[in-house]
């Protein structure tokens, strides 16, 4: 989350795991949205980085990257789970 702050990456991380936990039809609190939101953005960068797709600094950039890593991390726990 490069360019946009502690303030900026709280919000970034709040915003992403809600958008990927409304995407993925699952619920969730105030804390949960911003955990899921910040694992992914560490795993956002990684998973685009991996196909050359992640360039790029701010917000926007930074809330899909983070919400594309926040569905990825749901995913990869509802598998988990059935598993």
């Amino acid at each position: 989350m490069a360019g946009v702050g502690i303030i900026g990456a709280i919000i970034v991380g709040l915003l992403a795991g809600w958008i990927a936990q409304s995407l993925m039809g699952r619920e969730g609190g105030l804390v949960s949205s911003l955990v899921i939101g910040l694992i992914g953005a560490f795993i956002g960068p990684i998973v685009l980085g991996v196909f050359g797709l992640w360039q790029g600094s701010g917000f926007i950039p930074s809330l899909v990257v983070s919400t594309i890593g926040a569905i990825v991390l749901l995913f990869i726990v509802r598998v988990l789970r059935r598993a």
